[in-house]
């Protein structure tokens, strides 16, 4: 799902490759000594290092794509003897989530990675770590000034709607007068208009296909099954559907199913594992699913231990890590499906 709010920033990895291959070890043109090649910087590779203690603190993980964020960092730093994590219950009251920061501010962590419940009410949190002289990765929901982090790292939710309208403005270039339809997510989400903005714009390059309904639901199976079932009420006819979100998708689809329709294509948002397996099975509507990859999280560990041991990125001319990345928003469809799997959360 993913309801956040996205910053845009510099175009960055896939789902599958994430940041993290490229801290996770020195390619093939640096020297044997971790440095990068003209630079005094070592980069970060899997050999083990300093020992960094990080803090991670994120929402309440009551949604599919929330508890894979959580999965993601725990998995990855268990991956280091060198990474000790600090993570905290998750809330979504951001008092609580302001209380779990400032313990592990006075923990002195090394590194904190921030999923924040609500960017612009931790903003001042963020900056208090940060002047405690604790570096911050921000993930995903940014808060509201760079003062407040070292490193951004997240999705791109106007990519998704980009790609998203770009694929099935594909599939239906050659058919006049094609209609299409949306399913987003909550409309008073700035991310939910960022993928709707993608989407329109992706479209205008198709002067064949309109946009003849929306229909925004709450990002949960049954607001996807009730909000899907008065489109296909209202909308008799039309050739593609996009789907923000693949929880709501579920509730999308038994709509879809009840109501006996197979006309249209369908395509989801998010990278849900169960829209991996509808696609590979090819026996439903969904063709397609656009990445909001939650791998961030594992790429936010690694970003933090190269902080926490004043390492760069391997494969970067940069003697720092960067201020900002984004992930790119992949589709998947039968034809690399396979390859994805392994990603998609449950």
């Amino acid at each position: 799902m993913s309801p956040l709010t996205s910053r845009r920033g510099l175009l960055f990895g896939t789902a599958a490759v994430s940041a993290g291959a490229l801290l996770a070890g020195c390619t093939s043109n640096e020297p044997s000594d971790g440095k990068q090649a003209g630079s005094a910087q070592p980069a970060a590779s899997d050999t083990p290092g300093k020992h960094v203690t990080i803090g991670f603190a994120g929402p309440q993980a009551d949604h599919g794509w929330l508890n894979a964020i959580n999965d993601n960092a725990k998995s990855r730093a268990e991956k280091y003897s060198d990474v000790t994590l600090e993570i905290t219950e998750g809330s979504n009251d951001t008092a609580t989530q302001i209380g779990q920061i400032e313990t592990l501010i006075n923990k002195k962590v090394d590194v904190l990675v921030v999923l924040p419940a609500d960017g612009k009410a931790l903003t001042q949190v963020g900056l208090k770590a940060m002047r405690a002289g604790i570096p911050v990765v921000n993930l995903d929901r940014v808060f509201n000034t760079p003062q407040a982090y070292r490193c951004w790292i997240g999705g791109d939710n106007y990519g998704m709607g980009l790609n998203a309208g770009h694929y099935i403005g594909e599939k239906l270039k050659d058919k006049p007068n094609a209609r299409v339809v949306e399913l987003a997510g909550l409309d008073n989400l700035e991310l939910t208009r960022q993928r709707t903005q993608g989407f329109d714009d992706a479209l205008k390059n198709y002067p064949n296909i309109k946009k003849v309904a929306r229909q925004a639901a709450d990002f949960t199976v049954e607001s996807g099954q009730a909000k899907m079932a008065q489109l296909l009420q209202a909308q008799p006819e039309f050739d593609a559907l996009w789907n923000h979100d693949d929880d709501q998708g579920v509730g999308a689809l038994r709509a879809i199913e009840q109501a006996g329709r197979d006309d249209f294509l369908m395509v989801g948002g998010a990278g849900a594992l169960s829209a991996f397996q509808a696609i590979k099975r090819d026996d439903s509507v969904l063709k397609a699913t656009v990445l909001y990859p939650p791998t961030m999280a594992a790429s936010a560990i690694d970003l933090a231990r190269a902080l926490g041991q004043g390492k760069g990125i391997g494969g970067l001319a940069e003697f720092e890590i960067p201020a900002s990345i984004t992930l790119y928003s992949a589709v998947v469809d039968k034809t690399n499906v396979d390859t994805y799997m392994p990603t998609g959360f449950r």
